[in-house]
């Protein structure tokens, strides 16, 4: 049986984005759009899971959650 891969994506909280369009202009992958004035992760495969759009929005809309497993 293969693995399944989990995809994480950051997640945007639509109520806080005000549609500045900062982490549509710093992705460096091209992830992220603005649909109906609000960032979307438009293209997920593309995206590494770094820390430039979270970092960047002035709105603190964009957050990157995280799994802590233990073996």
């Amino acid at each position: 049986a293969g693995e399944s891969r989990m995809v994480v994506l950051p997640i945007i909280d639509l109520q806080r984005c005000d549609g500045c369009s900062v982490c549509v202009v710093s992705c460096p992958v091209s992830a992220v759009q603005l649909i109906n004035s609000k960032a979307r992760i438009t293209v997920p495969e593309r995206c590494t899971f770094c820390e430039i759009c979270e970092s960047y929005c002035p709105r603190d809309a964009i957050g990157r959650p995280f799994r802590i497993e233990f073996a």
